[in-house]
């Protein structure tokens, strides 16, 4: 069945248009979940640019979500979308009339007939869920929705405190979400605020079916730690304290005489990825001190190792760099458009910028970068 699934998937594809909800990052060619923080981020200090503005970011959690698909609903919207008459029905066909059975041990449960949802651990599941997704798209401009599959953010962008734009979004959003089975768990949504006003009024809290959303200084977002001082400080922590953990193991296996090569196989795959997950991101931004607190991690596991290792100011130089010229070759990226070349062709014209933490930022950062690159 996967094999034939496999063979579906592109055929499927062929039929959906480039430019189809840009904004979902999961699944799809050329997009992380490093992007979609990036973008979230991207709009948020760039709207905080503006005096007299903040952002609210939203952070939504769904219960069950590929398990509440309506396969007819779904096939609707493969319709509209111009896949043909005989793809929906068998992709009907698929997600119907499913039986499930539970074992333990010896004991078996009585057969179930499934007639919802999408079976997770299938080749298509995951993009059919992003299809049935794909009209979930803000109402404002100054709103934005960020998606990496099931994980879905608002970015509110309040200009002098009028908010009106931004809770007729998540309302919006609200009843979207009810039309397409899909259950809004208020108990674990949270919010963030980002506001550097001085004198700014403390902004009213927000109501979701009834129920107060909690608001958090800090947040694990797509698998790094927000603050709403936009600081790295608590994210810079998280790592480190994890990358300690891991260094154990790798003295362990020291202390066992390992070859050096295996160790150091080790120390990339799982103490260098932990430091260097979404780094484009956030290393940019961080303080010197975080960045030297970082970077002792690496020297003591030259020191296990016996080898030097590539520091993380140039890995993320590298990773900048890689990152910003895969977006300039896909036109459908919502990044893309900040690269712009000089009319004399040899620059990328940079992004203005009155605070550091814009400057600082992914975008700008590698714009930076890329041009600096591009003189040599």
């Amino acid at each position: 069945m996967k094999c034939f699934e496999r063979l579906m998937l592109p055929h499927i594809r062929d039929h959906l248009p480039t430019d189809l909800d840009t904004h979902q990052f999961a699944y799809r060619k050329n997009r992380s979940t490093e992007d979609a923080v990036a973008v979230a981020l991207h709009s948020a200090l760039n709207h905080l640019e503006q005096q007299q503005s903040y952002v609210r970011m939203l952070f939504v959690d769904y219960s069950s979500a590929f398990n509440t698909i309506i396969p007819d609903r779904l096939c609707n919207k493969l319709l509209t979308l111009g896949l043909p008459p005989l793809t929906c029905n068998w992709i009907k066909n698929f997600l119907t009339n499913r039986t499930q059975t539970v074992r333990l041990g010896p004991h078996h449960s009585s057969t179930r007939t499934l007639n919802i949802g999408a079976p997770q651990g299938c080749v298509l599941s995951p993009l059919l869920y992003c299809l049935y997704t794909y009209d979930c798209s803000p109402a404002h401009n100054n709103n934005c929705i960020i998606k990496f599959a099931d994980d879905t953010t608002v970015v509110g962008l309040i200009p002098r405190g009028e908010e009106s734009a931004y809770r007729e979004e998540v309302l919006k959003l609200t009843t979207w979400s009810s039309e397409n089975n899909l259950t809004l768990n208020t108990s674990k949504t949270r919010e963030i605020i980002v506001d550097f006003r001085k004198h700014g009024a403390d902004p009213a809290p927000h109501l979701i079916n009834g129920e107060h959303v909690e608001r958090v200084h800090t947040f694990k977002f797509l698998g790094i730690t927000i603050s709403a001082d936009l600081s790295w400080t608590a994210n810079t922590t998280a790592i480190i304290k994890k990358a300690q953990q891991r260094l154990h193991f790798l003295r362990l296996l020291r202390k066992n005489k390992i070859k050096t090569n295996l160790l150091l196989t080790f120390y990339q795959s799982s103490i260098q990825s932990l430091l260097t997950y979404c780094t484009t991101v956030w290393f940019g931004s961080c303080t010197a001190a975080d960045k030297k607190r970082l970077q002792r991690v690496v020297e003591t596991a030259e020191k296990i190792i016996g080898c030097p290792l590539p520091t993380l100011t140039d890995i993320y130089s590298a990773r900048c760099l890689t990152r910003a010229q895969n977006i300039i070759k896909d036109s459908s990226h919502p990044g893309s458009d900040l690269f712009n070349l000089m009319p004399s062709g040899r620059r990328y014209r940079g992004i203005r910028s009155n605070t550091n933490r814009l400057k600082n930022s992914f975008f700008p950062k590698a714009i930076t970068i890329l041009n600096s690159q591009m003189h040599r």
